[in-house]
C-alpha cells in the first residue's frame, strides 16, 4: 500500500513536466541545506500555526541575488537568498513568511490555477508545479539544484498577485504576526525596503515588486497596525537566534570571506559565530582550522545535528571520506529522519567503499524525499556497484525525470524495466517513467 501511494504520487509529479514549454527560459537553483531549512522551520512555525497551516508548509531558499518571495502550491514558500540576506531582523523575515502564508491560507493559489485553466494557459501552470519536483537536481556544499523552465510572460502572469489579493494577504499576515508575538513593525520595514520602486520601469524593479504590487493603502495599513500594537510585542531571542543562524550560514557561503570576517561580531551567539568562522576557514582551504573551529561549536551544542553535518561537509570536500562518515553519523544519530543528512551520510559511505551500508542509507533517504536528485544519483551509483543494473537504471531515470530530461529518463527506464522482474516495485517505478516519457513526446 505504501509503495502504490508513492508510485501514484511520483506519476502525478512527473506528469507536471509534460506541460513544460520546450524553450526553457530560466534556471532556478534551490539551496538545500538541512541547517538553514531547520532554522527557517523554527522561525516560521509560530506564523504558520497562526495561519492554520501547521507543519504542512516548508520554507525553501532559492539561490538568486534579487529580492523576491513566492508560492507555487500550498506546501512550499520560496525565498530568494538575496532577500533573506537583506532582512535586518527576524520580524522582517517573519513578515515576508506571513504574507506568503496568507496567500496559501486565503486560497489565492487555487483561484489562480482556475484562471490559468480558463485562459487555456495550462503550460504556465505545469511549469509552476514542476518547481516542486525539480527541487533536487543539483550540487553543492549547502545545496541541491532545481531546474525550472518558465517563459517570462507566463511567470509574470502566474506569480503576480492582484491588488485585492495583496490587501487580503496583508490583513491576514498582520493578524498572524500579532497572534504569534512578532512585531508588526517588521512589515513596515519590508515595505520601506521597496519604497519608490513602484515608480520605476518594470524591468528595473525587484521581482518582489513586480509580483506584489505596492500601494499607498498597503503601507498605510501596515503603519496603522504597527502603531496599534507598538510596544506589545516582546523581543524574541529564540527567533533572532534562528534568523541569525540561517542568514549567517547562507551569507558565509555566498558572500566573500573578507565580508564574513568583518561581520563575525554581528553573529547572534558564540556558536553561530564559530560556525561562520569555520566556513570562512574552509573557503580559504584551511581545513585544519575549519575542523577545529566547528569542533568548538559542537562542544557548545553537542546535541545539535547540523554542526556535525557541516563537519562532515568539510571533511568530504577535503577528500577525507572515512572521517566524514563518522561526522555524518553524528548528524544522523541526532536527526534520524532528515533526508538531506541521510543522503550526505550515504554519499560518504559510498566514497569510503562501504557500498552495502551506503545502499541501505540512501534507500532510506529516498523513501523520505524521493525528489532529491543527489540522493538518486548516489543511489544509482550504489546499485551499479552492487551489481543491480536494473535499479541503477531506474534511479537514473527518476533523476532525469526530475530534471525534465524526459527522453533520457525514458531510455533509462526502458533499460531498467528490461533487467527487472515484471511486477516488481522497481519495474513498476520504471513503468511510471516510461508512461510519462511517452506523454512528454506526444506534447512536443
Amino acid at each position: 500500500m505504501t509503495f502504490s501511494k508513492r508510485s501514484a504520487l511520483v506519476a502525478f509529479l512527473f506528469a507536471a513536466f509534460l506541460t513544460v514549454q520546450a524553450n526553457v527560459a530560466k534556471a532556478v537553483t534551490l539551496l538545500r541545506d538541512p541547517d538553514i531549512e531547520y532554522s527557517l522551520q523554527q522561525l516560521s512555525k509560530p506564523i504558520l500555526n497562526a495561519a492554520g497551516l501547521g507543519n504542512s508548509v516548508r520554507v525553501l531558499v532559492v539561490k538568486d541575488s534579487s529580492l523576491n518571495a513566492f508560492v507555487v502550491d500550498n506546501k512550499h514558500i520560496f525565498i530568494h537568498s538575496g532577500l533573506l540576506m537583506r532582512m535586518e531582523n527576524s520580524d522582517m523575515l517573519r513578515a515576508v513568511i506571513a504574507h506568503e502564508a496568507a496567500h496559501i491560507a486565503n486560497g489565492h493559489l487555487a483561484r489562480r490555477y482556475q484562471n490559468f485553466g480558463n485562459a487555456r494557459t495550462i503550460a504556465g501552470l505545469g511549469v509552476a508545479l514542476a518547481a516542486l519536483t525539480a527541487a533536487a537536481t543539483g550540487n553543492g556544499e549547502a545545496a541541491a539544484g532545481a531546474a525550472l523552465g518558465i517563459s517570462s510572460s507566463s511567470q509574470r502572469v502566474f506569480f503576480a498577485h492582484t491588488r485585492a489579493e495583496e490587501a487580503s494577504a496583508d490583513k491576514s499576515a498582520l493578524n498572524y504576526m500579532v497572534r504569534s508575538g512578532a512585531d508588526t513593525q517588521g512589515a513596515v520595514d519590508v515595505f520601506d525596503l521597496f519604497r519608490g520602486q513602484e515608480l520605476l520601469r518594470t524591468e528595473r524593479q525587484d521581482p518582489y515588486v513586480r509580483t506584489h504590487p505596492l500601494t499607498r493603502d498597503r503601507l498605510r495599513n501596515a503603519k496603522a497596525a504597527a502603531q496599534a500594537y507598538a510596544g506589545k510585542a516582546k523581543k524574541d531571542p529564540t527567533a533572532e537566534y534562528w534568523f541569525g543562524r540561517a542568514q549567517g550560514k547562507l551569507s558565509a557561503f555566498l558572500r566573500s570571506p573578507k565580508w564574513t570576517k568583518r561581520t563575525l561580531k554581528n553573529s547572534p551567539s558564540e556558536d553561530v559565530r564559530l560556525m561562520r568562522e569555520a566556513i570562512l576557514f574552509h573557503r580559504q582551504s584551511n581545513s585544519k582550522k575549519a575542523i577545529s573551529t566547528i569542533d568548538r561549536a559542537i562542544a557548545m551544542r553537542p546535541k545539535d545535528p547540523f554542526y556535525y553535518e557541516l563537519r562532515g561537509q568539510f571533511l568530504m570536500e577535503s577528500r577525507q571520506a572515512k572521517a566524514a562518515v563518522s561526522a555524518y553519523k553524528g548528524c544522523v544519530d541526532r536527526a534520524r529522519n532528515n533526508a538531506l543528512c541521510l543522503g550526505s551520510y550515504g554519499r560518504a559511505l559510498l566514497a569510503s567503499g562501504q557500498t552495502k551500508a551506503a545502499l541501505g542509507v540512501l534507500e532510506r533517504a529516498r523513501s523520505i524525499d524521493f525528489r532529491d536528485g543527489r540522493i538518486l544519483r548516489d543511489l544509482a551509483t550504489a546499485y551499479a556497484k552492487s551489481g543491480n543494473g536494473g535499479m541503477a537504471a531506474v534511479a537514473s531515470a527518476e533523476r532525469y525525470a526530475l530534471q525534465g530530461r524526459m527522453k533520457d529518463a525514458g531510455i533509462q527506464a526502458k533499460r531498467g524495466a528490461g533487467l527487472l522482474a515484471e511486477g516488481s516495485s522497481g519495474w513498476r517505478r520504471a513503468q511510471d517513467i516510461i508512461l510519462a516519457a511517452k506523454r512528454a513526446e506526444k506534447k512536443r
